[in-house]
């Protein structure tokens, strides 16, 4: 049985509980763009403000009203239904002019701005995230609570995939052993992208919780593979005597596999333990080899850029920003109960 709640927390459980997402007001997200819309091209980019409603819903408004097909709606990530996010979507219109998309604005629905370019938005084609939580019916010592919170912006929290990544009740992990049993027929390509993407994060989370345990999440062990921060470039421990100080300056994380074929990069300690998780969930690592899913690498260490904070009457109010791929409800594991 898989139990997201089993996963180790980095700085034990908090005495503070408090309740995030009473409204949608209360979880706020703000997309973090590397570029911007150069004013031409065959792409319609738009900034939407949607409130309660879902990623792909929008996306299908936005196909059915400019009278295209789904596939010629991009966006760079899916976001939360319950909150209200500002994020890009562009729409493929070559040879044609801009439609009228004010009909499908609403109460969940604002068009932001709009501009043309020459390149479609990509799935993942994104900085960051930035956001503004607010937490109501605080209870416990508000001392800890901002001690904690210090903590966080000073070391970050473990950067767990959250329980988003596995769907209700954890089933996209028993679909996945499913799949890779050979018995689903007619497996749509989102379908079993999405399993995929199960089964590999949980490997990944366990190897993390292990590693929180063993208390070196944050610290190099012998055969260590490094990420840069921010990029995916990643490198090999070679023994430098400034790996210590470059992880603690923020320049450099410890990473942890994202399992799959192929020749890992890590060796020794770290290369045994990362085995070792892999042999404890044979069926899903197995899977993903047989699915021929390249072995990639994640920093385990999640850092809280600009992590500021007020206390309020109700409760408190936290504003923070996040790479992207990463989740601000696993900041939350480590504040809340």
């Amino acid at each position: 049985m898989y139990r997201f709640a089993d996963l180790t927390k980095a700085y034990g459980e908090s005495p503070i509980k408090g309740a995030i997402k009473s409204a949608n007001d209360d979880f706020k997200v703000d997309e973090i763009m590397p570029v911007e819309p150069s004013g031409s091209g065959e792409h319609l980019w738009l900034h939407i403000e949607k409130n309660g409603a879902n990623t792909d819903w929008v996306a299908k408004q936005l196909a059915q009203n400019a009278e295209v097909k789904a596939m010629a709606v991009s966006y760079a990530g899916l976001k939360d239904r319950h909150a209200v996010t500002r994020q890009w979507f562009s729409i493929h219109l070559p040879g044609r002019d801009d439609p009228d998309l004010s009909v499908i604005e609403s109460d969940e629905i604002k068009i932001l701005s709009s501009s043309r370019h020459d390149r479609k938005l990509k799935r993942g084609a994104l900085s960051g995230n930035r956001f503004q939580l607010r937490v109501r019916n605080i209870t416990g010592p508000i001392d800890q609570l901002e001690a904690r919170l210090e903590q966080i912006a000073q070391q970050g929290v473990p950067n767990y995939f959250g329980e988003q990544r596995f769907g209700f009740d954890m089933a996209n992990l028993a679909r996945a052993k499913i799949m890779f049993q050979g018995k689903m027929r007619r497996l749509k390509k989102t379908q079993r992208s999405i399993y995929l993407s199960a089964a590999r994060s949980w490997i990944f989370n366990q190897l993390l919780s292990r590693r929180i345990q063993l208390h070196n999440w944050d610290t190099p062990i012998a055969g260590d593979v490094f990420m840069l921060a921010g990029k995916s470039a990643c490198f090999a421990d070679d023994g430098s005597s400034d790996i210590a100080a470059r992880i603690n300056a923020g320049e450099i994380n410890v990473t942890g596999a994202l399992w799959g074929e192929g020749e890992s990069l890590a060796e020794l300690e770290c290369f045994k333990l990362e085995q070792e998780i892999a042999d404890e969930n044979d069926a899903l690592a197995q899977g993903l080899c047989d699915a021929r899913m390249k072995q990639e690498r994640r920093a385990l260490k999640l850092n809280v850029k600009n992590l500021r904070w007020q206390i309020e009457r109700e409760g408190v109010l936290l504003n923070f920003e996040l790479p992207a791929g990463a989740y601000a409800t696993m900041v939350m594991r480590e504040i809340l109960v």
